[in-house]
């Protein structure tokens, strides 16, 4: 960042907190000292930006300091809830659409909405849909951060032929032109691809496509974008929804499509995969195509792949095509003994002032609009199409929003294991679907 750009910055910081921070020691039982705010996140990746981010507010609140704590994905949730349950929680962590429920049940997450009120914060500058997320029953439990949609990445020396790559279709019975694509891109032993009627569905060399099939009951790394795409809704209603629809055969058609893939050979068996995760097996060279978010974006053109990537549109399906759009927020913990401070912190994570930075590091799309076209600008700069996310993201009736209800850990358990049992063939995907869908909804009652 120029210094022009860092002063300005400093400044909007400057505009954006001052009057909160002036307004804390008559709003916090008379502390007017030095406060130090504990502040969790997971993501690696984007621990540089939101540290910039922490420079410029310290520098408009010398008061205030912010003390990052940063985990991996699995660790984080763990080391959270236990915090939580001890009463020791840090002030504020990066939220998912996902987890919070289960904080608002248990009363662990601060109301915003008081806030938001009195300083009147602009909703409208956010991604559309994504500020609705974190409202229950007129209550806010966070301001968006950032967006994030699905997309396509293949090994570009694995597939040659990318013509019709921005059009493919699917289906759940011939599975159109993105199952012809797999298949051309499935090589055997002898070399011989997927179409060949003397292809080696038991030696395979490279898989046309992996799948995620430790997806939660969302399925948002694949199986999810086309089950939508099939015509399938996951509730009732969402957020906040009380009667899930996994019985759906729409559904069963798209986890029986993939199970097809398995049984002719063009992804690789469940029980079989290896322990890396997807990125490091397509970092393998073994692997032509997969499902992932735009939140990996460096990870597949960054300086560290292993490989050549590209990405491309998710196919349409029946329904047209979809991708799940997800956004990320920041909570307050209920306890905190720094409310007025945390939100000053959290109010400024929500500005354009500090996502603006986030966008010109182009790690994620951050959920304000202008920091959205500083993360594009920064990518065109670099070289790097990432159209197949953005363009996704506006495009009519082309997105919808993950399920949000009450009992998100328990849904998610039941429904991975429901799908595993089919992927493993353990199960008929209709059977499997609607004994999980009797658990879930039982949890409402």
């Amino acid at each position: 960042m120029s210094r022009i750009r860092m002063a300005a910055a400093a400044l909007s910081a400057a505009a954006i907190v001052l009057p909160l921070a002036a307004a804390c020691s008559d709003e916090s039982g008379g502390d007017t000292g030095n406060v130090t705010l504990n502040y969790w996140l997971w993501d690696d990746k984007q621990l540089p930006p939101y540290q910039a981010c922490a420079d410029e507010f310290t520098k408009a609140n010398p008061n205030i300091t912010i003390k990052f704590t940063q985990t991996a994905w699995s660790q984080y949730w763990q080391n959270l809830t236990t915090q939580l349950a001890a009463g020791s929680a840090p002030d504020v962590w990066t939220d998912h659409a996902s987890y919070y429920p289960q904080f608002v049940s248990s009363n662990q997450i601060l109301d915003i909405q008081p806030f938001v009120t009195k300083d009147k914060v602009d909703l409208g500058q956010y991604q559309a849909g994504l500020a609705d997320l974190f409202v229950k029953d007129g209550k806010r439990y966070g301001l968006p951060k950032d967006w994030d949609t699905m997309a396509l990445v293949y090994n570009t020396k694995l597939v040659t032929d990318t013509a019709g790559l921005d059009k493919l279709t699917w289906n759940p019975g011939d599975g159109g032109t993105f199952e012809q694509a797999i298949a051309k891109a499935t090589v055997d032993s002898q070399g011989r691809n997927g179409l060949d009627p003397a292809f080696d569905k038991n030696n395979v060399k490279v898989y046309g496509f992996l799948p995620e099939w430790a997806d939660g009951s969302q399925g948002q790394n694949g199986w999810g974008d086309l089950a939508v795409a099939n015509g399938f809704t996951y509730l009732d209603k969402n957020p906040w929804g009380t009667k899930y629809k996994y019985d759906d055969p729409k559904l069963a058609e798209t986890i029986g499509w993939f199970k097809h893939l398995i049984d002719k050979g063009y992804a690789p068996k469940f029980d079989k995969q290896s322990n890396l995760g997807r990125d490091a097996v397509m970092d393998t060279g073994t692997a032509a195509y997969t499902i992932v978010g735009s939140w990996t974006i460096g990870t597949y053109l960054g300086t560290g792949a292993k490989q050549q990537y590209a990405f491309a549109p998710l196919p349409t399906g029946p329904s047209g095509r979809k991708t799940a759009i997800n956004g990320l927020s920041d909570a307050i913990y209920a306890g905190t003994k720094h409310p007025d401070q945390a939100w000053a912190w959290v109010k400024f994570l929500g500005s354009s002032a500090c996502q603006d930075i986030v966008g010109e590091k182009a790690v994620v799309f951050p959920a304000v609009k202008s920091g959205t076209e500083k993360a594009l600008a920064a990518h065109k700069a670099a070289g790097r199409n990432v159209q197949a996310f953005t363009d996704q993201a506006t495009a009519s009736g082309g997105t919808f929003f993950l399920p949000i209800t009450d009992h998100g850990n328990e849904v998610s358990q039941i429904v991975q294991d429901a799908i595993q049992s089919v992927v493993l063939g353990q199960a008929a995907p209709a059977d499997a679907l609607k004994k999980a869908n009797d658990q879930v909804n039982a949890l409402f009652k």
